[in-house]
Formats: C-alpha cells, structure tokens, sequence
C-alpha cells in the first residue's frame, strides 16, 4: 500500500459521499457528526430497537460504540450488527473502556461473538481487555499503563478475533494477522479533546464503505485523520484544545490529496 493509495481512498469518500450509521455515545455525538460532514460523508444516528435493522442495511458502514453503555444499548447494537452482517455492510467496533468494569469488557466480549464485525479500534489496553489480556491497564474509559509490543498485541487481537485490529497511540497500528500497517501522524493535543478517537472509528468507516480492502481502507483513514491532526495542531494547539477542536473539522473540510503526500507517515512492518 502505497501513499498514492491513500490519496485515491480519500477521493473516492468525498465521490460517494457514504452514509455512516452511528450507534455512539452522548459525549461525543455532535463532534462525529460534524467530523463525518467536514471529511466528505453523511452520518445518521439511530438507536431505536424498532429501526436499527434498517438503518444499518441501507448505511455504507456501521459504527458501533460503546461508551455510555447500557442494556437497551446493546441490545440495539446485536440487532444492528446482524442486520449488517446479513447485507453485506461492514461493521466497526469501538470497545471504549473495556476493562474498566466487568460489565464494560463483558458486552465488549460478547459484541464480537455475536456480530462479525470487520475492524476494531481501541486503545492498546482496550484492545487487550477484548481478549482477555490482563497486561494492560484502563483508567476510566482512557489508557493507563501497560508492558508489552503493541504491534505483537494488535496481531494476536486479529488472529483471535479474526478480524482487523486497530491501535491507536503514538504510533497507530493496524493489521490483519498478517498484513500490519504503521502510521506516524497525529499530535498529541487530540488527547486532550474528548471524542477524538470515536470519531476516528466513524471516520474508518467512511474510508472501508468505499472499498474492498477494508484493511487498506483503514490504514487510509489513520493517515488522512493524523496529518489533518498535525495540520490543525501548526495552526491552533498553543491556544488551546478548544480552538484545536474547530480547527481540526476545518482541516478535515480542507485536506488534499496533496497534503496526504506531502505528510503522511505510512509504513509496512515486518
């Protein structure tokens, strides 16, 4: 995969403008909704038991994230994820806090039993909780400490899980057992806005609901969404996160192919 590819994978979401189903949290709703229209693609969200199946067959990907979690919840998002399987419609995960209760790594556990679902994104230490890794640590629903190889993790996450595994960090990695992609983009401000990491997994699946390689699609997405990152922390980060955060919706309205040339940090590893 190549730079070139990336370019080409954010052309073609602005072409298709692709309708992105979000079963998200309360915190940070708003945010992806905008974050979707600033990049090129249309969000939708729909939580009702009685219209998540029809929601989800009609969307070009659906995301679901489990950040204020609850019963009804979950088991609006079983009934979602299956009517997605069922049409052919790419399913993302993001697992927010997993290990931080019994209950949170529980759903999360039984959300990738149930639903097949094509990537999931998380921390390094959610990610570990989804398999049942004990190494790594969570603090409320954000990282906390954890020993171990990122890269290692994320592939042993996907053999386990049979699917695409992203961690999101300093450096991003995404791999599907076999393949892994590392990207070096993004600053560190995006920590310090809340919602910046679930509208990254919406913002992964407006790139896989326009192409068949859904790892490739997910790569593109790390790429374009860290250098529009780097690009709103030259212009805003010493004022502050808030101004980071408008700054950051304009960047992703404005990013060029030429910017993704120009900055992207994408490598294969071994």
């Amino acid at each position: 995969m190549s730079i070139d590819a990336v370019g080409k994978a954010l052309e073609a979401v602005r072409a298709a403008n692709p309708l992105i189903h979000n079963m998200t949290n309360v915190v940070v709703t708003n945010f992806t909704a905008n974050g979707l229209l600033a990049l090129g693609a249309s969000p939708v969200m729909a939580y009702a038991k009685q219209e998540v199946a029809d929601m989800a067959r009609i969307a070009g990907a659906l995301v679901l994230n489990m950040g204020t979690l609850d019963k009804r919840l979950v088991e609006a998002m079983l009934i979602a994820g299956q009517s997605a399987n069922e049409h052919g419609v790419p399913v993302l995960f993001d697992p927010v806090g997993a290990g931080a209760t019994p209950y949170r790594t529980e759903k999360a556990q039984e959300i990738v039993k149930k639903v097949n679902v094509a990537i999931v994104r998380g921390n390094a230490a959610e990610i570990a909780n989804v398999i049942g890794e004990k190494a790594w640590q969570i603090k409320g629903v954000e990282a906390g400490e954890g020993k171990g190889d990122v890269v290692e993790l994320a592939k042993k996450a996907a053999k386990k899980l049979r699917t695409i595994v992203a961690i999101t960090g300093k450096t991003d990695v995404i791999t599907d057992g076999e393949r892994t992609y590392l990207i070096r983009n993004g600053h560190p401000i995006l920590t310090k806005v809340t919602g910046t990491g679930c509208l990254l997994t919406s913002v992964m699946g407006a790139f896989v609901a326009v192409g068949e390689d859904k790892l490739m699609g997910g790569a593109a997405a790390l790429v374009c969404y860290g250098v529009a990152a780097e690009k709103a922390a030259e212009k805003a980060a010493e004022e502050g996160p808030g101004s980071f955060q408008i700054q950051f919706l304009n960047e992703l309205a404005k990013l060029s192919v030429d910017d993704v040339h120009r900055l992207g940090a994408l490598e294969q590893a071994e």
